[in-house]
């Protein structure tokens, strides 16, 4: 395959993959979660909750493999690995190992407690689980958007 087309294709999947994981937890915490606040109560809103990371966190899992795959493949496929890359490219991949650590705490603690609390119906459990998510997720969406700024300009920075 001709590297130019290669890296187009790598760099268009990492692109996408990222404004799938980031831009949905930007929509799901700034856009869903303030309006599922003012017009749900606690049962319907972590029931909401459970139904809409069930379809979300499945690609949250794509996305990070596609993310890891098509970064590495950059690096090792077209740089000669990390020792050739610019320093933003390890900015890159230190904010995606971090984020890749909050999602992982998310998913296997918060959430399947949520899962846990909604199917006993213990809503005040669930609420706890669900703070945890919101601040987590507000914390990655951060890191995320800082992530795709490094990555829109780094390669312009000395």
């Amino acid at each position: 395959m001709n590297p130019a087309l290669a890296m187009s294709i790598a760099l268009a999947l990492h692109v996408f993959a990222a404004v799938i994981w980031v831009g949905g937890m930007f929509f799901a915490h700034q856009i869903l979660r303030p309006v599922a606040a003012t017009q749900l109560e606690p049962p319907q809103r972590q029931a909401l909750w459970v139904g809409v990371f069930s379809r979300f966190f499945p690609w949250v899992w794509v996305a990070i493999a596609v993310l890891f795959a098509t970064g590495y493949w950059m690096i090792f496929g077209f740089y000669d690995g990390f020792g050739s890359v610019r320093p933003y490219v390890h900015t890159m991949h230190a904010l995606a190992l971090v984020m890749t650590g909050i999602y992982l705490y998310v998913f296997f603690a918060p959430y399947q407690g949520l899962k846990k609390a909604v199917a006993a119906q213990a809503w005040p459990d669930g609420k706890k689980h669900i703070d945890r998510i919101r601040t987590m997720v507000g914390i990655n969406t951060i890191i995320g958007l800082l992530t795709i700024a490094v990555g829109a300009g780094g390669k312009y920075m000395s």
